[in-house]
């Protein structure tokens, strides 16, 4: 089960995810799981083997909104980074992108 104490040692930082969450300890903590299980972290691998960038940068930047609002910052970087270069629409290989993204995602849902 996540906790507090295990999303600071992961590197969230918590005190602004809780603000968020109007500093309700037990709602914040529902929205990381919840967020955590979004479909698109599975679903945009699949449209970025696909190239379809249009798709996969409003997964993206969802995802990003999502991470970002709950201030998950080990997540957040590489999403983020990612997000940017479909704005731009940068030809480059977004899976190592989606690797990062995907394990710190899973190093999370560990806890």
């Amino acid at each position: 089960m996540i906790t507090i104490e295990a999303l600071k040692d992961f590197g969230a930082d918590v005190s602004e995810g809780l603000a968020r969450c109007l500093n309700k300890e037990d709602f914040y903590l529902k929205m990381v799981n919840m967020g955590l299980q979004d479909e698109r972290f599975e679903t945009l691998k699949g449209v970025l083997e696909s190239k379809n960038y249009d798709t996969a940068f409003e997964m993206a930047h969802a995802l990003k909104g999502v991470i970002g609002n709950l201030a998950l910052t080990p997540i957040y970087a590489p999403i983020s980074e990612m997000t940017e270069l479909l704005r731009s629409r940068t030809d480059t290989d977004y899976l190592p992108y989606y690797t990062q993204l995907k394990e710190q995602r899973d190093k999370l849902l560990a806890l």
